[in-house]
């Protein structure tokens, strides 16, 4: 991507995003592009917090968390705030996940266990007639 403005079909197609989805994050002022009338211009900054909000939302973060961690860049700390508060909730997420796929892998091997019990019932069944 360049230092250029993108337009909103640009952003679309480079993020793999609708436009709804657009509006939808500018509505809620994680992304705030130059407005021209109706046209929406997106600047590298745009760009920037779009990648961050959704590889978060891709990790689970809400919303609201994606936007308190973005309004960390601007304290002028050369980002430590804001990366050290980042590290500390994608450490939580990343426990979330761990549990979720623990819970998963067994949902998973009980499921599998019931599927062999029925397949071995329906084949005792078979061997009766």
């Amino acid at each position: 991507m360049t230092d250029e403005l993108m337009t909103i079909r640009q952003m679309c197609d480079a993020f793999n995003v609708t436009a709804r989805t657009l509006r939808f994050y500018e509505a809620k002022e994680l992304i705030a592009p130059i407005r021209e009338g109706q046209k929406r211009l997106f600047t590298k900054r745009d760009r920037a917090r779009l990648k961050l909000i959704l590889r978060g939302k891709r990790f689970g973060f809400s919303l609201e968390e994606i936007r308190q961690l973005l309004d960390l860049y601007d304290r002028g700390d050369q980002q430590k705030t804001q990366l050290k508060r980042t590290y500390d909730v994608a450490l939580g997420h990343l426990d979330d996940l761990k549990r979720q796929r623990a819970e998963l892998d067994d949902a998973i091997d009980d499921l599998t266990n019931q599927l062999k019990w029925v397949n071995d019932k329906i084949a005792s069944l078979d061997d009766d007639q």
